[in-house]
């Protein structure tokens, strides 16, 4: 807890600073800050790489799920569908 008793007179040093800020002007920025700090958060937020549509979820995971089910090397397609063969032993 602080003690007041220690410093009788902060009360006025605090009116006194509040009342010089208070006649100061409120800082403004640079001309053309809004508009370059606009700018920079535009550059940022989409990379150029990507189109449009990929970077919504859908479309990404729509995008991955066909790559996994067209990626296959068929082997497991080609072995069922061969007619099966008959192993006969040949004659000595």
């Amino acid at each position: 807890m602080s003690d007041s008793a220690a410093r009788p007179d902060a009360d006025p040093e605090w009116e006194d600073l509040l009342r010089r800020l208070r006649t100061h002007p409120p800082a403004q920025p640079r001309p053309f800050f809004y508009s370059r700090v606009q700018a920079r958060l535009a550059a940022r937020a989409r990379p150029p790489w990507l189109p449009a549509w990929v970077r919504r979820p859908a479309y990404a995971m729509l995008l991955g799920a066909l790559v996994l089910a067209l990626s296959g090397d068929d082997a497991a397609l080609a072995a069922g569908a061969a007619p099966p063969t008959a192993s006969v032993p040949a004659p000595h």
